[in-house]
């Protein structure tokens, strides 16, 4: 009898340890999980040269541009968090070949960038690109900023910061506790997650042209996101493609449909 009330006693708080050592690592982690941070330099493609941006803090980092065709906006667009230019470049193959300025980020700590990454990290990168395009002549009028996964927590704190012409965000989310909550219910992510790029807070506060854009298959985060997002804005287009995964904002039909949008704001 003594054997099981040892049991009895002692396997609760086995399991609040392990409770407590899995909440540990969640938060000590985190970061490792939220930026895996592709390392690989990617070549410049034809018809991109390199930007170097400079950071508030002192980060010279890597970036690619081109050039916009007389009349056309340029468009900024902040890759996801496994992203890299070489995707970035492929995400954008119509804007190019229509002539639209590009200028695509890449954050600290990606593709050989120094810095480590982090919420706030990523709005200085988002600052240092705004601010490399003001020096240029490129004014916030005249872009179009594209967030696609994480990229969308950036793309959306610098539509809050600048008076850009339009907004895009694909395989958005509503925040990243949000996201984590989905698959990690059981934890107290609310207070764990340091990094939270609360799209949901700051949506409702632009009034400018948004669109979303999710696909119904997207496992990472689910479509409900991004119509969350769309309802909370107040001049937002939700695009939905039925089936599509969470890399749809490479295919040829999202690609397509945003061109289009981008077209139709002229």
């Amino acid at each position: 009898m003594t054997g099981i009330v040892r049991i009895l006693v002692t396997a609760p708080l086995v399991l609040l340890a392990l409770y407590g050592l899995t909440a540990f690592l969640i938060w000590s982690l985190q970061r490792q999980v939220i930026y895996p941070a592709p390392q690989g330099r990617i070549a410049v493609a034809a018809g991109f040269g390199e930007a170097g941006l400079r950071t508030s803090d002192g980060l010279a980092l890597r970036a690619f541009h081109r050039e916009a065709n007389e009349g056309l906006p340029t468009i900024v667009y902040f890759h996801g968090n496994g992203g890299t230019l070489a995707g970035s470049m492929a995400a954008n193959t119509l804007f190019a070949e229509a002539g639209y300025g590009l200028l695509l980020v890449n954050y600290r700590g990606y593709g050989g960038n120094p810095g480590n990454p982090s919420e706030e990290g990523f709005y200085r990168d988002g600052r240092a690109a705004m601010g490399w395009l003001a020096r240029r002549g490129v004014s916030p009028a005249d872009t179009i900023l594209i967030g696609n996964s994480i990229g969308s927590g950036t793309a959306t704190q610098m539509a809050r910061e600048f008076e850009v012409r339009a907004l895009i965000l694909s395989a958005p989310f509503t925040s990243v506790p949000d996201v984590a909550a989905t698959n990690m219910g059981w934890l107290p992510v609310q207070r764990l997650i340091k990094d939270r790029f609360d799209n949901a807070a700051k949506i409702a506060t632009l009034d400018l042209p948004i669109l979303v854009q999710h696909g119904t298959g997207d496992r990472v985060i689910p479509h409900g996101h991004g119509e969350k997002l769309a309802g909370l804005a107040r001049r937002a287009t939700l695009q939905l493609f039925d089936g599509f995964d969470h890399d749809q904002v490479f295919l040829p039909e999202t690609q397509r449909a945003r061109f289009d949008w981008v077209q139709a704001l002229d």
